[in-house]
């Protein structure tokens, strides 16, 4: 709303002007210029001068565009998350679930290391994920610098474990598109298939919780996905175990 450059062109009657507006943005937008100027102890003359420092033409100009920050800038109610996850929990019952996650182990078992790549909420997910299946004796690593390299050696009979809520980050799509090239075989784990890592892997392994977001940030519930990743963890484990008795 304010810049830092209008921020350090006010004078001592505008910046408490601007403190004041700052605070009360929701009242402001819809007050009078004289009910406004009577709250600051300032004249509608040090008020107009405000908003032509803010580009508006005149106090009217400067609500409007007080009111489509708010609007844009609107703080959302969180929904409670239960129905999503007791929903997810229901489709994991579905033999169709079982088959893709032990499809998936397999070729976890056949590899000699793993690779999780994630951003965000999903790097966090990921670098968990590298830690219990190393936890469970898979060899794991996880990359979450863009300019990570990935080595030849450690790319050799490696699969890929993607994570993405929204399956369309560029940082992971680059890195398994270069996987790709190499034949790496990929996992992906995402909130639908109909997007672009889930198109270019192997395996997807989609949950389909609703996507939520407050102000900017992308809060989407991980259960689905820590419960996969453990689920996969486990059963990797397990076809390990029965290879070494056989």
């Amino acid at each position: 709303m304010f810049s830092n450059e209008q921020i350090l062109s006010f004078n001592d009657l505008e910046l408490s002007l601007y403190n004041y507006i700052s605070q009360h943005m929701e009242k402001v937008a819809y007050m009078r210029i004289r009910e406004l100027a009577d709250e600051t102890h300032v004249s509608t003359a040090t008020i107009l001068r405000f908003c032509r420092k803010n580009q508006c033409e005149g106090f009217s100009e400067f609500k409007v565009k007080l009111k489509m920050h708010l609007a844009q800038h609107k703080k959302t109610s969180l929904k409670n998350s239960h129905h999503a996850i007791f929903e997810f929990f229901e489709r994991t019952l579905k033999p169709e679930w079982e088959e893709k996650i032990k499809e998936a182990a397999r070729l976890v078992a056949e590899a000699s290391s793993v690779i999780f790549i994630g951003t965000g909420s999903s790097g966090i997910m990921a670098e968990y994920g590298a830690r219990y299946f190393s936890n469970l004796g898979t060899f794991s690593m996880y990359i979450k610098d863009p300019h990570f390299p990935i080595h030849a050696k450690v790319r050799q009979n490696s699969i890929t474990i993607a994570l993405s809520t929204s399956g369309e980050n560029t940082f992971t799509i680059t890195h398994l598109k270069q996987l790709k090239q190499e034949q790496n075989k990929i996992i992906s784990i995402t909130n639908n298939r109909q997007s672009t890592i889930s198109k270019i892997s192997d395996i997807n392994i989609p949950y389909y919780v609703s996507e939520e977001f407050y102000e900017s940030a992308n809060i989407t519930t991980q259960v689905p996905v820590l419960f996969v990743l453990e689920w996969l963890g486990r059963e990797v484990y397990r076809r390990n175990k029965l290879m070494k008795i056989e």
